[in-house]
């Protein structure tokens, strides 16, 4: 019972943990905007560097990285199962995705998940952060390298957990972020189709305008 109780006081920490807005309050500090009402209408670091440059997207990205990093963190320091550990990093990557500090909006869940999975499993995370980082390079277009970090995971735990690296339960995270952010980015994978996606290093503009 205590397992128990536990168990679902730290899923609810990592929801409000992965919950807090960094890009949102950089929005406001560096440059007193909703950074919603710009870009791609998401907090996270993409359209942190869109709208607010490269200071508020790197510490858009650290805080939502760290968020996230450190529930699970805690969750194993606490040595909680594999199978809660899974559900706290899913916890926090759905409070940054469906913020309750705003109103359940947020960002697309790719810094959070990319701290998950460090803490996972360091060499498993940097593997798929460095193919991600590459693709985005060569494409500029940060949404490939965000669904292929996302598609790749589930596959790469797999691997792992049939070499005895990685505990199984894990793959309910990895399977669950790859269909929640590939979700997310219909509005990007509708856009690469069409030839229209928005690439990295054009600024960010009022919501209204940016997806004429």
């Amino acid at each position: 019972m205590d397992l128990l109780f536990l168990s679902a006081g730290m899923i609810i920490l990592a929801y409000l943990m992965g919950s807090i807005p960094t890009g949102y309050l950089m929005g406001r500090l560096m440059k007193g905007i909703d950074i919603r009402e710009y870009g791609s209408g998401r907090t996270g670091g993409t359209n942190a560097l869109r709208t607010l440059g490269a200071v508020g997207a790197a510490v858009t990205a650290v805080g939502d990285v760290g968020k996230s990093a450190a529930a699970v963190a805690l969750a194993k320091g606490l040595g909680l199962p594999p199978l809660v550990v899974a559900l706290v990093a899913l916890a926090a990557v759905l409070g940054h995705n469906y913020s309750i500090f705003l109103r359940f909006r947020g960002g697309a869940g790719v810094a959070p998940t990319v701290g998950a999975l460090l803490v996972m499993h360091v060499w498993m995370g940097l593997g798929l952060v460095a193919v991600a980082v590459t693709l985005v390079v060569i494409t500029k277009y940060a949404s490939v390298g965000s669904l292929t970090l996302v598609n790749l995971t589930p596959l790469v735990m797999a691997a792992l957990a049939l070499a005895g690296e990685l505990p199984w339960a894990y793959l309910i995270f990895g399977l669950t972020i790859a269909v929640l952010i590939t979700w997310s980015h219909r509005p990007n994978i509708a856009r690469l189709r069409a030839g229209s996606e928005r690439k990295l290093g054009k600024g960010g503009r009022k919501i209204a305008a940016d997806n004429e």
